[in-house]
């Protein structure tokens, strides 16, 4: 009954995000966008936070090198969609693989502030650089190049609803695929290392390596998301990297529930919501938002995904 029951979940998610194009109101299908854009990122960072237990501050440095990668190239080249939005994703992760390969020697706070750096140095990059980057300026005028698809051509992607379908699926590409890792061997012994490192390194697990790998995931999806954003905004600013920036998925994760899959993307959901609601009342809203955000934090126990699974637990066993 339960299988059942979580497939009748899944199906009718994705009916309504399917439908979310159908309502015709460009601002419901940005905002879902960008829901869908958080949440590829805090999926991503998760990996990194909840299953290895390596907290990052600067994994807006390498969403910004998504962003920056895949704006240059569909300037200057003709490259189409979404060969422009792999590259911005495959330049995040190389970039991940030369950064973590000095960040993962360090654990706890020193590879907390080593990323921080990290996200920093490629914030003054992307603002200094200006041939490159444009600057304090950024990018602009970045086009929303045609998607090539079988037996269809071409497909011009101007319109924010056909921009929906292609960033809906790049989205649940990269979910799952972190799905398939989480739920793997290796993301078994990842989870190892985060509960007892030392245990995992006596038993043979050489254990800076599976750090490695798991950053150089978690980076590639988090260029991923930031890919994404470079067609929609058809900018991107030295801001993308900030580590103001970095601050979004781990509220998201720490709102939705770190130990659970779906909490991320619950969070990032959440994030928006309050952030949209709190705007319309008072024009002091970021101070709001911070209580709301702080309250929700401590008051569920594990975020709001971890809650819920607490208390269907708590009723299945009485």
């Amino acid at each position: 009954m339960r299988r059942i029951a979580r497939w009748a979940a899944f199906i009718a998610l994705a009916l309504l995000l399917l439908a979310v194009p159908l309502t015709g109101q460009r601002f419901l299908i940005y905002l879902a966008i960008q829901v869908l854009i958080l949440s590829l990122f805090s999926t991503g960072f998760n990996l990194l936070f909840g299953y290895t237990g390596l907290l990052s501050f600067g994994h807006a440095g390498f969403y910004a090198a998504g962003a920056y990668a895949t704006g240059i190239l569909l300037m200057r080249t003709s490259l189409s969609l979404l060969p422009g939005v792999m590259a911005g994703a495959l330049f995040a992760g190389a970039l991940g693989l030369a950064i973590g390969f000095f960040c993962v020697r360090r654990t706890r706070i020193y590879f907390s502030m080593l990323t921080l750096a990290a996200g920093m140095m490629i914030y003054a990059l992307a603002f200094d650089w200006k041939s490159v980057t444009g600057g304090d300026d950024g990018l602009i005028g970045i086009p929303r190049s045609p998607l090539w698809l079988p037996g269809l051509g071409f497909v011009q992607m101007n319109a924010l609803g056909s921009y929906y379908y292609f960033a809906l699926a790049a989205a649940g590409g990269g979910i799952w695929l972190i799905h398939r890792v989480v739920h793997s061997p290796f993301g078994l012994i990842l989870q190892g290392i985060r509960e007892n490192e030392n245990r995992a390194s006596f038993a043979g697990v050489a254990v800076r390596r599976y750090r490695l790998a798991a950053f150089v995931i978690s980076c590639f999806i988090s260029g991923l998301a930031g890919a994404l954003v470079a067609p929609l905004e058809n900018t991107v600013a030295p801001t993308a990297a900030h580590w103001t920036k970095s601050a979004q998925p781990v509220l998201a994760t720490l709102l939705g529930g770190i130990h659970t899959f779906s909490g991320p993307m619950a969070g990032a959901l959440a994030f928006y919501v309050i952030q949209e609601v709190i705007e319309q009342v008072t024009e002091y809203w970021l101070l709001w938002f911070g209580v709301v955000l702080l309250v929700l934090v401590l008051g569920f126990r594990g975020g709001l995904m971890g809650y819920l699974q607490e208390q269907a637990w708590r009723r299945r066993i009485r």
